[in-house]
Parts: structure tokens; sequence; C-alpha cells
């Protein structure tokens, strides 16, 4: 497949045909960052045990802050980028590109050096038991730094695929998904070093990735050039908004994971939080084979918006749309049908308990599975279309503010239901939501507002 640097087809080409070219290699590299996390949960659950998978699952809502953190500027300066780009701005693109990349060094730096100085403080706040900290501090010490070329990494990846460069994008992806692997192998089941193992296996492979993505930063071809003198400061919190609702996303679902672990602590213990660790690896993996059409639709919809061409930034969201709901019935199926065989992925045979758990907290809530992509793309279009508040509102609603409100509800006055059903819930309550606020910021609506705000800035 060759590539090119500047892609006149995402203005001009067949809709289909564009939106898999861009899509399937999202696709493929969000199944190698799928695969990895899989692979340290494989090796985590079978080889340390279900105290280590637990342990791992209390961090998780403090890496989604930090991960909340960098695709805001992924996300939001790949769409203020995409526009400029559209509309034959490069400089002005590669000015975000670098401003985007500089800030998110500054927070991840920033972020590992203070959670390092307060570990303790950081345990507490994520409710941690005092018999798992050991486990938390073993991991957390090397995962801390390990993050920062994984942050790094993942703003680099969005505006190399803007770029015209999916496939190195991708081969970036699957690089460092072999490297994980292959380094999960060695450092936990050869070496023996356990938990510290898996977090400084995914720290080198990150390494790997980043190294490859830089490949093409350094060579120059395409339109983004990244000179860290450009970046302009005074834009961060610009480029920031406009990635707003992948934040709200993130940080939204760490503080669901929050206060899903809290209940499930009280009732059903550390088996319990082991067990819904198995559930979540289901719906993370869902979810990024979801972005993998909603990554393509960021670069695709930014670019004709620039253009101004609502009726293909139309088609492209019917097409991305389509291609959404014909993954969720697959993943509601497995979810439903083969939820056992899920679970034993995860959890060694001789911890029944745990399987059992994950099995029967799978099957309440794979109805999420039927519409969380539909919701995924609703809200990418939205931000793609500079719509920022309206995209957080549905984001807001649908990771937060009913799966955590529904959450204490049903632990309080139905504690014979599961309370993992709000998850669920709030998807199908929050479908009819996006759908709306969709209706009312059409293409045409979008477009009409740009050139508006252009003709303004123009006569000022």
């Amino acid at each position: 497949m060759t590539e090119s640097v500047s892609d006149p087809r995402v203005l001009t080409g067949p809709a289909l045909r564009v939106l898999l070219n861009y899509a399937l290699p999202s696709l493929v590299g969000l199944i190698a960052i799928s695969t990895a996390s899989l692979v340290d949960g494989v090796f985590v659950g079978h080889f340390v045990g279900p105290d280590a998978l637990a342990a791992v699952g209390l961090l998780v809502p403090y890496f989604t802050l930090l991960f909340g953190a960098a695709l805001m500027l992924a996300a939001g300066g790949t769409v203020r980028a995409g526009r400029l780009l559209g509309e034959g701005h490069a400089g002005a693109a590669s000015a975000v590109f670098s401003t985007s990349v500089l800030a998110v060094l500054v927070f991840a730096t920033s972020a590992a050096l203070l959670s390092s100085a307060f570990p303790d403080a950081l345990f507490a706040l994520l409710g941690a038991p005092a018999d798992l900290r050991p486990e938390m501090h073993s991991y957390f010490r090397v995962a801390t730094w390990s993050l920062l070329p994984q942050l790094l990494g993942l703003v680099v990846y969005y505006f190399v695929r803007l770029d015209g460069r999916p496939v190195l994008a991708t081969g970036a992806l699957v690089a460092g998904a072999l490297s994980n692997l292959m380094l999960d192998a060695l450092f936990v089941v050869v070496f023996g070093w356990g938990l510290p193992g898996a977090a400084l296996s995914t720290g080198l492979a990150q390494l790997i990735q980043l190294a490859v993505l830089a490949h093409h930063v350094r060579s120059e071809n395409g339109q983004l050039r990244l000179r860290f003198r450009s970046a302009e400061w005074r834009n961060v919190g610009r480029i920031a908004f406009g990635g707003i609702a992948e934040f709200v996303n993130e940080v939204s679902t760490g503080i669901v994971m929050l206060v899903l672990n809290f209940l499930m602590l009280a009732r059903a213990g550390v088996d319990g939080v082991a067990a819904y660790s198995v559930v979540g690896y289901a719906i993370f993996v869902s979810l990024m084979l979801y972005y993998g059409v909603a990554d393509a639709l960021h670069v695709l919809l930014s670019q004709n918006l620039g253009a101004r061409n609502a009726p293909r930034i139309r088609r492209f969201v019917e097409l991305g749309l389509g291609c959404v709901a014909v993954l969720s019935a697959l993943f509601f199926g497995v979810a439903w049908g083969f939820a056992e065989y899920w679970a034993a992925v995860f959890v060694a045979s001789s911890s029944e308990e745990v399987l059992s758990r994950a099995a029967t907290l799978l099957r309440s809530v794979s109805p999420l599975f039927l519409v969380n992509g539909l919701n995924v793309v609703l809200t990418v279009y939205l931000a793609s279309m500079q719509r920022p508040a309206a995209a957080g509102l549905l984001a807001l609603g649908r990771t937060l503010v009913l799966p955590a409100g529904l959450m204490l509800l049903l632990d309080a006055r139905a504690p014979g239901l599961p309370f993992v059903l709000a998850l669920p819930l709030s998807e199908w309550a929050m479908l009819a939501t996006g759908a709306l606020l969709c209706s009312r910021h059409s293409p045409a609506r979008c477009v009409e507002r740009i050139s508006s705000l252009e003709q303004r800035e123009a006569l000022a």
C-alpha cells in the first residue's frame, strides 16, 4: 500500500474506500494496543495471581486521568490541525503539532515526578486496602515512568496519521504490541519479575513504538513539522478544549472505575475487583475497535469541515455508524455466549470463584456493547465539527453522571441487583441525547457556522 503525504482522497475520493483506507490501519493499530493490554492482563492473572490483577485494577482510575489529558491534546490538536490543513495552512498546523507534543511532554513528566513522591497518598485516594498496597507499590514505581513514552507516543501517533501516514502509524503500534508480548514473556515468565516486569515491558515496548513514529517526524517528508520554537503556549487552552470530549470520556471512566472499585470491595472484596478487571478488559477491547473507526473519522471530518463539504461529512458519519453497528453486534454475541471462555483467558482455573463471578458480571453488562460504539461515533462527530461543549455533554452523561449515579442508586435501593447494570443503562439512555445533539449540529449548520466565523475574523 502506498501512502500520500498530502492525501487528496480525503476531500474527493470514494467515501467508503477512503474511510476503510484510514479505518483499517487504525483498527489494526488499536487491536495491537488492545493485544498489548490483554497480554499484560493474561501474564499478570496467570503468572502472578488474582491479587496482582486487582492491584493493577485499582490503579486504573489514576491511569485514565493521565490518558485523558494526553488524549485531549491529541484529539483537540488533530481536529484543529486537520482543519488548518484542509484550508491549506500547513505552517499553522505544524505549530499546533509542536504545541501539543511539548504540552504532553511537560504534563507527563510533572505527573511522574509528583506521583513518585507521594504514592501512598495516591493509593489512599484510590481506596486501596492495606494488604494490596505492597503489590501496587511494586508495579507503580515502574509504571509511572513507563507512562511517559506511552503518553508522548499517543499524541505523535495521532498527528502522524493526520499527516497522511496511517500505515506507518499502525506499524508503530504493531511493533509496540509485539515487543510487549516478547518482553512480558521474558520478564514475567522467564525472569520471574512479576508486576515490575510487566510494567517494565510496557515501558520498553512504548519506547520502540515511539522510535518508529519518530521516523516520520525526523524525515520531514510530511506537511507537519516538529519545531518546539514554533510552539504557541497561548493556544494550549484552545487545543485542549477541542479534545474536551475525549478528556471527559477518559476521566469519567476513571471516576466510574473508582466508584465501582469501592462498591466491589465492599460487596465482594479483592476477588470482586479481580473479577471486574476481566470485564474491564472486554470493554477496553470493544472501545479500541470503535475508536479505530472514530479516529479515522477525526481526520476525515475535520479536513472536510475545513473544505466546507457538508454532504461528504454526512456520508462519512453514516458509514462510520454502519461499521460500528456491525462490530457492536459481534461484541454482544461474544460477551453473552462466551463469557466463561473470556474469563478463563485471564484467570487460572484454580480460582473458580473469580472465574464464575467474572462471567456473571460480563453477561450483566453485555447490552452495553450494542450501543457504546454508536455513542463514541456521535461524540467524535461533535468534536470534529468543533462543537466541544456538545461533545463534552454527551461524554459526561454517558461516562460519568449516569453510570456513577445509577451505580450508587442500585447499590442503595436494589442490593439484590448487580450494580454494574448501571453501565449499559447509561449508554442506552444517552443514545437518544446524542442523536438529538447531532441533529441540532448538522453538517450543513456546522459548515455555515465556520464560514460565518471566518468572515467575521476577516472583517475584524
